[in-house]
This record gives structure tokens, C-alpha cells and sequence, in this order.
């Protein structure tokens, strides 16, 4: 850290130049609340800045045990940050990145993972990866539903997976008309764990090694069919997550 000028970049909140403290803080009792403060700062709401990039060596020393602090933590923070559509910045963390990576992977057999940590996981991989959409779209697991247009008539649509069923609806199906029933809804249908191909075979595989039959179950829905309750066409979930997702 001591090599690089953290007051000449910026993070959410202006000059960087308090990260190496907060870096310095970790290992300690307050490690949550430091976390915390660098989610904050360099990763706020999902947005990257130069000093989110520029803490990728301090990243990838955490997450080999070269510098204090929480493991996970760090491959979580630096999967999102290598989200970034920056290739220059890329190709110049390409060493940490693939050091996160590998640290990324074994991570996977922990079994105490939670449900969120998990899915992070995977949106970390497949960031080290430079896997395409799922890197950030797959986040809708833990929401549990996906935000969509019909591909045919273009109505906005709500493809749901979770505690409240698993279903098709156009609008608000939570406070909104038709929320205490099924009328207006359209179910989904889901794939057969063993005809899942391509990404959608890997990310259910993981979860089902570790574990997480939530996370695998979920995923059949996601990678299955909807269709439309405005004008029955039907189409796959996944691919409209994939042409939609910005």
C-alpha cells in the first residue's frame, strides 16, 4: 500500500487517502465494522472507482493470508470489483485475479457458508472468470425474482422463484392486484436437474456439492421456462436474463 498515492484517487466518498488506515485496522475486534467502511467506500451500491482497483494486491494479500484480515471478505469485494468492464485494469491485476481465483474456488468446500455468501461466491468466480452476465445477474437468486420484458409483447414482467411461489406476473405481486392469488400469474416450469447444460449444469452442480439445494433448486427455475400471462408466448428465463441484463 505504501507504494501507491491513495490521496491521488477517489472512492464514493472523495480522496482514498483513509484506505490504507482502514486496511490497517483489520485483524483486530472491529474487523466487522471495518469491512464495513471499505464496502462502503470502495464497492457503494455496486459501483467501482479507481481506488476500488487499486486495493486489488491488498485484496488478493488477504485472501492468501500474506495480510490481516477475513478471507471471504476479500474475494467477495474484489469479485465485484472485477465486474468492472475495464479490460486495461484487468490485464493489469491479471496476477491477483488469478491468485483470487484459485483462493475463490477452495473456498466452495466450506460448508458454513450462508446462502448469500454462496451465491457471492459464485458471482466471484465467474468475475475472475470473466464469465459474461452471471457474474452480476445471478444475484437474483437471493432476491428471488427477475425483473423482465416479454420477449413478445414487450410488457414488463416479474419471473419469481422463492417464498412466494413460482411464477410468471405482470406487476406488483406482492402489494399489487392479484397478490393474495394466482389469477394473472402464469407458472413456471423447471428444468430436470440432469438436462441442464452450460453454465446452469456448473452453478447447480456447485450448489449441490455444497450443500445448498435452495441454491440448486432455485437454479432449475432460472435456467427453466416462463411464459408471458399477457400473451402466452413462452420463453426461456435465462435467456431473457442474458439478452436483458445491463
Amino acid at each position: 500500500m505504501t507504494t501507491i498515492n491513495w490521496a491521488g484517487l477517489t472512492h464514493a466518498y472523495g480522496s482514498a487517502e483513509d484506505i490504507p488506515g482502514l486496511f490497517a485496522q483489520l485483524g483486530g475486534p472491529d474487523d466487522d465494522k471495518v469491512w464495513n467502511d471499505l464496502w462502503s467506500a470502495l464497492c457503494h451500491q455496486g459501483s467501482v472507482y479507481e481506488a476500488s482497483w487499486a486495493a486489488m494486491p491488498v485484496l488478493a494479500d488477504i485472501a492468501r493470508g500474506r495480510a490481516p484480515g477475513e478471507p471471504l471478505q476479500a474475494v467477495l469485494m474484489a469479485g465485484l470489483i472485477t465486474t468492472d468492464p475495464d479490460p486495461a485494469r484487468r490485464e493489469r491485476c491479471a496476477h491477483e485475479i488469478e491468485e483470487l481465483l484459485g483462493v475463490a474456488r477452495g473456498l466452495f468446500a466450506a460448508r458454513d457458508l450462508e446462502m448469500g455468501d454462496f451465491v457471492y461466491l459464485q458471482m466471484a468466480v465467474l468475475a475472475f472468470e470473466d464469465a459474461g452476465v452471471w457474474a452480476s445477474a445471478l444475484e437474483g437468486l437471493l432476491n428471488e425474482e427477475y425483473e423482465l420484458e416479454c420477449p413478445a409483447c414487450e410488457d414488463g414482467l416479474f419471473v419469481a422463484f422463492g417464498s412466494y411461489g413460482h411464477f410468471s406476473v405482470a406487476g406488483d405481486y406482492v402489494t399489487g392486484p392479484g397478490a393474495e392469488g394466482e389469477e394473472g400469474r402464469a407458472r413456471l416450469l423447471p428444468t430436470a436437474p440432469e438436462r441442464l447444460e452450460g453454465i446452469g449444469a456448473r452453478l447447480h452442480r456447485e450448489a449441490v456439492e455444497a450443500g445448498r439445494d435452495e441454491v440448486a433448486l432455485a437454479l432449475t427455475y432460472v435456467f427453466g421456462r416462463a411464459h408471458c400471462p399477457s400473451c402466452d408466448a413462452g420463453f426461456g428465463v435465462s435467456d431473457e436474463v442474458e439478452r436483458q441484463w445491463a
